[in-house]
């Protein structure tokens, strides 16, 4: 099965590489490296790494990588000769990379999924232990780390039911790919028993929550929020419209009308998930009349101002830390939401939408908690806005009972970081 799956993404490569030229439109970043994604790391990666424990980590985008950088640090501090190569398979991913760990952490494109290429980035980088974020599985990755005897970690992960749905035609190359897996850290019961169900090891299957649990707010996080907060309004209500997506845009807009109809003064902080995406939602902005100022611009808002965009990377918990009220996008559309702990450790008020799927366990202890509010359209989002935005003691309650709960499921780091200690501790 794998050799038909490796057959047909040999034939796939040419419009691969096409749709990697076409997002290089949209972000140059995506015409560089291009040898990388083949396998071909700089050889000077080799000589680094001789005579050092490495430890390979993959996260695919800005999620996984934020996920990742408690890990990292961790294990930096407890074996301090560690090296560290991180992957990811977009730009932005790498961006985040960089502005994390500056030197300290090597990065590199992960190699498309083929044999000769996943077996040359292996042998470039000869890592100790490999270790992959949440939903990524690979076949060829996964076999070749197996056929190198490299122990492989499947960290923090999850699999809605939607996801299993969609692999369960190809059962039979998942159960291929899970066997190789050395072992699992399931974020809940329902997505371990979903990639048991697919193939998985049970006895090699383990919950440990989800680490993003494990969130920490830094103080200083919290007085660049303060200073940030002044620059946009102190006696502003203001909320921001998180990760939102495509098609997500005008409904976005559509909400933020009936707020400044009920609060003429409210300021919308809005934060597209694709940079890709930024220039269109101030120029979307700027068509239905609002006073728009980007945060590139670093230019203070005034009480003209209506809509500030954060079209900047790795800023996001700032913007949440300066506002009352959040609205976490990729939940009007079926894209299957994003993170929602991390403004709940900052003490929001959280409003998503109905497609949660992608994060269904954490939304429904949210919910049953009262740290949340999920709402079905953009008419009950816009009510919703209102109401909180209107009303500080309840936002208090609500950003209370999602502090609560955080610090209530904190520790699957802890648990990921001994399974990987232990793999180090036995090369």
């Amino acid at each position: 099965m794998r050799h038909l799956y490796t057959l047909l993404l040999y034939l796939l490569i040419p419009a691969v590489l096409l749709r990697l030229a076409w997002r290089g439109w949209q972000s140059p970043a995506y015409w560089r490296r291009w040898p990388e994604r083949f396998g071909f790391v700089p050889e000077r990666a080799n000589t680094q790494t001789s005579g050092h424990d490495v430890l390979w980590l993959h996260a695919v985008s800005v999620g996984e990588v934020q996920a990742a950088v408690p890990i990292i640090s961790a294990l930096q501090a407890h074996f301090p000769e560690l090296k560290v190569i991180l992957t990811t398979m977009t730009a932005t991913g790498a961006e985040r990379v960089r502005a994390n760990f500056g030197n300290e952490v090597e990065h590199f494109y992960v190699p498309y999924d083929l044999p000769g290429s996943v077996q040359r980035f292996l042998a470039r980088i000869r890592p100790t232990v490999a270790v992959i974020m949440e939903t990524e599985l690979w076949p060829n990755i996964f076999h070749c780390c197996r056929q190198s005897n490299i122990p492989l970690i499947l960290a923090n992960a999850r699999l809605s039911e939607q996801s299993a749905g969609k692999y369960r035609p190809v059962r039979r190359l998942l159960a291929e790919t899970l066997a190789n897996i050395s072992v699992i850290a399931a974020q809940t019961d329902q997505d371990a028993q979903r990639l048991i169900a697919l193939g998985a090891d049970p006895a090699h299957t383990h919950v440990t929550g989800s680490i993003k649990f494990d969130v920490k707010i830094m103080a200083s996080l919290r007085e660049a929020a303060a200073v940030l907060r002044r620059s946009l309004g102190v006696g502003r209500a203001v909320w921001v419209a998180a990760s939102t997506h495509e098609g997500e845009e005008k409904l976005v807009l559509d909400a933020f009308d009936a707020v400044k109809q009920a609060i003429p003064q409210s300021l919308l902080i809005w934060v597209p998930r694709h940079p890709e995406r930024f220039s269109k939602a101030a120029a979307l902005c700027e068509k239905r009349g609002y006073n728009t100022v980007l945060r590139s611009q670093r230019t203070t808002c005034d009480a003209q101002t209506d809509v500030f965009i954060g079209d900047s990377m790795g800023e996001l918990p700032l913007f949440y830390a300066a506002a009352d009220v959040a609205f976490v996008g990729g939940s009007l559309i079926p894209t299957g939401g994003h993170n929602l702990l991390e403004p709940a450790a900052l003490g929001l008020a959280i409003i998503t939408g109905p497609f949660m799927f992608n994060f269904e366990e954490i939304t429904r202890m949210m919910r049953e908690a009262g740290a949340l509010c999920q709402i079905q359209d953009v008419g009950e989002l816009s009510a919703a806005l209102i109401t909180y935005l209107n009303d500080a003691n309840l936002r208090y309650a609500m950003g209370e009972k999602g502090q609560q709960l955080v610090e209530e499921n904190r520790g699957a780091l802890t648990a990921l970081l001994e399974m990987i200690e232990k793999y180090i501790s036995k090369a």
